[in-house]
């Protein structure tokens, strides 16, 4: 048949027409996996794909430095705002240890279940208790030329804090993370790559945690 004469084409699914053959005797074959759309299906599912965190429904992004700082000085001149990296989230210990390593640092405060504390006080924490440590890094003022102090308090994050941040002000906190981890929940995920998209890798089929649009 002679191709028709058509001008524009609405409401038609593509369509995928293959040789049927006989030559593979794998039962998981697919039409994706014969026509090799599957491979590339899986490398677009891994660049374009966006990650939810299944505990709060928050998108998980990692930040770097410049973008931290860029988006605390988006709050404007004349903030007052402190710094803070978190140490422990709502969890049982003592946390001597986590303690000492933060005074050898050089560290002088932290807050503790929501108070201020001074590292130089004797510090007793009930081990059948959960507790929120943050370590105050610095507390700033936004102002012009601010910007490197600011760098430098985002940089000095302690081992301990996992590379996340805390900017707080006088109307709460925001949350920021260096890492691809929800700074909320504290939970942690894992890069995006192809092979989460492999029915035939065991790192497959993608979990229900993931959410991609």
């Amino acid at each position: 048949m002679d191709k028709p004469d058509v001008d524009y084409i609405e409401g038609l699914s593509p369509a995928i027409s293959i040789e049927q053959k006989t030559l593979s005797k794998n039962p998981r074959s697919t039409v994706g996996t014969v026509t090799e759309i599957y491979d590339y299906m899986r490398l677009l599912f891994a660049r374009i794909g966006h990650v939810f965190c299944y505990g709060c429904g928050k998108e998980i992004t990692s930040q770097h430095a410049p973008q931290i700082v860029e988006s605390i000085l988006s709050l404007g001149p004349g903030k007052m705002l402190s710094i803070l990296a978190p140490i422990v989230r709502g969890r049982k210990g003592e946390y001597r240890k986590e303690l000492d390593e933060l005074r050898k640092q050089g560290f002088t405060k932290i807050k503790l279940n929501g108070k201020i504390a001074d590292l130089s006080d004797e510090i007793v924490l009930d081990k059948n208790k959960k507790h929120d440590i943050d370590v105050i890094i610095d507390r700033i003022t936004l102002r012009d030329g601010v910007e490197r102090r600011l760098y430098e308090a985002v940089e000095t994050c302690p081992p301990q804090g996992r590379g996340d941040h805390k900017g707080r002000d006088d109307k709460g906190v925001q949350t920021f993370s260096e890492k691809f981890a929800c700074p909320d929940c504290g939970i942690s995920y894992p890069e995006i790559a192809p092979r989460m998209f492999s029915f035939n890798n065991p790192y497959g089929p993608v979990r229900p945690a993931w959410v991609w649009e």
